[in-house]
């Protein structure tokens, strides 16, 4: 039978001084990945893993909201419940896919021993559908894909795609060497499934990681491109310095073998809160991807209020060259309510602005920079900063500060004389795209008082800055 949802049971939001305005956030509880992205009935569909009992890590549910525009969402029933015998420990994360006229969702079922030890489990893969894309119905077969006997029980999040008439899905995992890999299966009907084994696989736990999650897989601008999430990769001074990465691999897969032959691993998103992306293609071709904003070891200090966790907007990735580049999609541009800025500031050391409602803003920020220039932006609370971005051109680096330990985050662009910055700001989160997604910082930060805006510089520029209010 498929569970159903125990409404007497939710937890009730206390409190919405944290919640996001523009974001997808839960109507309650906990949110993390996101998962089922997809185009179907003339909407686009977003589920993403939800407790809805309890505003900590719980028993995976799949929330679910849709949207015709892929700016304003509306909020559907649970799709997914845990406590069948194919999923009892929870609904893990999936992916999404129509056939015909029906929306199939591809999931992981988590499991544990009875020992009461979370770190003991098993996990498989399984199947639900939907005709109407609101009320799913899990398969009566399930699970329709089980562990391989070389595989540890790290199993997981299986990304699903067809081509040529063909299904193929991968599968994040771990080998017997405690190394990250991708499985990938094929199918014709999506319900049996053939194992073609590994075909990619971590080169060292400190290099590239001992589990591999949230695989994704794609082609774009004639080559192939996988992005996952490794765990275990050891920081470096200015790299990896999250707890565990998200990132990608380019190169080519070759069905028949098949392989995947790859580049190095290289990071997605710069900031301390990004993890477990998805991406699908909209009507118009665009690969669209969302991501959680991952509090890793972070306080989420909206726990108390009844609720945790927040998806990022939805981005549109390039590939230019080997470099996936992220970019805010066009669509956001109805957001913006008033133009409350529009200047080119004379900067000589430091400007500071009140822009009303910084706290739900967007700003367009570009300058020209000499040789040993640096231009720096901030948000200040009392005087102190809280976060901010500061370029040095004389070395390409870009270095984000944000308030409380573990500080600081790096990216290093390409060498260009040119800065485009192009900033969203929520209730509890700031998104920054520097040079047309080149590199991308996300960032949550927790404030309730009034807010300013700093730019400053170890000389004199000129900077353009537009900034707009947005609605909810």
């Amino acid at each position: 039978m498929t569970q159903l949802i125990d409404k007497a049971k939710l937890i009730r939001v206390t409190n919405k001084r944290y919640r996001q305005n523009f974001h997808i956030i839960t109507p309650e509880g906990w949110l993390n990945d996101p998962n089922g992205l997809c185009y179907f009935q003339g909407y686009y569909h977003v589920f993403y893993q939800f407790h809805p009992y309890s505003a900590e890590w719980g028993p995976m549910h799949w929330g679910h909201v849709r949207s015709k525009d892929l700016v304003n969402w509306e909020q559907l029933p649970v799709a997914l419940v845990p406590g069948d015998p194919e999923d009892k420990g929870g609904c893990f994360s999936g992916s999404a896919i129509v056939k015909g006229n029906r929306l199939y969702l591809i999931y992981t079922g988590h499991h544990y021993y009875d020992d009461g030890n979370l770190d003991h489990f098993w996990e498989n893969q399984n199947v639900a559908y939907s005709d109407d894309g609101i009320h799913f119905t899990k398969y009566t077969d399930n699970p329709i894909i089980s562990v391989p006997k070389d595989n540890t029980q790290h199993f997981r999040d299986p990304k699903v795609w067809e081509l040529d008439g063909q299904y193929y899905l991968v599968i994040g995992s771990q080998d017997k060497e405690k190394l990250g890999r991708i499985l990938m299966y094929k199918s014709k009907d999506l319900l049996n499934w053939e194992y073609l084994g590994p075909i990619a696989k971590s080169h060292g736990q400190e290099t590239e990681g001992s589990m591999w999650e949230c695989p994704d897989f794609f082609r774009l601008n004639g080559q192939d491109v996988l992005i996952c999430s490794p765990m275990g990769i050891k920081p470096t001074e200015k790299k990896y310095l999250n707890v565990s990465q998200t990132g990608y691999f380019v190169g080519q897969l070759d069905y028949k073998q098949p392989k995947f032959k790859r580049n190095n691993f290289s990071e997605l998103d710069y900031g301390h809160n990004f993890y477990a992306t998805q991406t699908f293609v909209d009507p118009t071709g665009r690969r669209i991807l969302f991501g959680w904003m991952s509090p890793f070891d972070e306080e989420m200090l909206e726990k108390p209020d009844g609720w945790a966790g927040s998806l990022t907007i939805p981005r549109e990735l390039k590939l230019d060259g080997d470099h996936l580049r992220m970019l805010p999609l066009k669509e956001y541009q109805q957001l913006r309510t008033k133009k409350i800025y529009d200047t080119n500031l004379q900067l000589a050391k430091r400007k500071k602005l009140d822009l009303p409602d910084i706290q739900h803003s967007e700003l367009l920020i570009e300058s020209e920079l000499n040789t040993n220039d640096q231009l720096k932006w901030s948000l200040l609370e009392n005087e102190e900063e809280i976060l901010s971005l500061n370029y040095d051109q004389k070395n390409s680096e870009l270095t984000l500060y944000r308030k409380g330990k573990d500080s600081f985050r790096y990216a290093q662009i390409k060498k260009t004389n040119q800065l485009k910055l192009h900033i969203f700001i929520d209730t509890s989160s700031v998104e920054i795209f520097v040079n047309d997604g080149e590199a991308v910082f996300t960032e949550r930060y927790y404030t309730q008082k009034k807010l300013l805006t700093q730019f400053s510089t170890n000389g004199t520029l000129n900077v353009n800055v537009i900034a707009f209010n947005l609605k909810k």
